[in-house]
């Protein structure tokens, strides 16, 4: 879920909110141990979740912080102003990560490249390879061993074709088969 905005009255006031909401939810649910994972933010108006303080700030006051991890959204940490369009400055940015939040916080990478710059802090995805992150830094992503695990999900436009989809698939290095006839050589 994407945190919130704090709609002009501040960050601190915001974050605030959102901790008390996410307690009332979870205390509804006692003997159900939903997870709730926040997806980070572009940043766009008054929307936090932008930065990796703020999820932090989330996990660490409310009164189950076990039931709360992270989704990162490519297109959404780039366009919030972290780099990254290559290995070294994806590398960088998932050691902040890792220390302000916890790689073990991340449980789902939702896999868009961006039609808007670094820093823009503004949210409009585009087809990986087309967009200003590059199509290198998802071949790392899809293979590097830390995130075998996590799952990642490719966020396609209604629009998106199997061409689209079969260049995405290439990207994890996947070999055409009986399984996988589309996959190009």
């Amino acid at each position: 879920m994407h945190p919130g905005a704090h709609l002009g009255a501040g960050e601190e006031a915001g974050l605030e909110r959102i901790v008390a909401s996410i307690d009332r939810v979870l205390a509804g649910l006692p003997k159900i141990k939903t997870r709730i994972a926040l997806e980070t933010t572009a940043g766009q108006g008054s929307c936090l979740g932008s930065k990796s303080e703020h999820l932090a700030y989330i996990i660490s006051r409310v009164r189950e912080p076990e039931r709360l991890c992270v989704c990162l959204d490519t297109a959404h940490v780039f366009a919030a102003g972290y780099d990254i369009s290559s290995e070294s400055s994806i590398r960088k940015t998932f050691r902040e990560f890792d220390r302000v939040i916890g790689r073990d916080r991340l449980v789902a990478i939702h896999l868009n490249d961006s039609k808007t710059a670094r820093g823009s802090r503004v949210d409009r995805h585009e087809h990986i390879g087309k967009g200003r992150i590059g199509l290198d830094a998802f071949r790392f992503i899809m293979r590097d061993r830390r995130f075998r695990k996590i799952p990642k999900v490719l966020v396609a436009s209604p629009r998106c074709n199997q061409r689209a989809l079969t260049h995405s698939v290439i990207l994890s290095g996947a070999k055409r088969s009986r399984r996988n006839p589309a996959i190009l050589p």
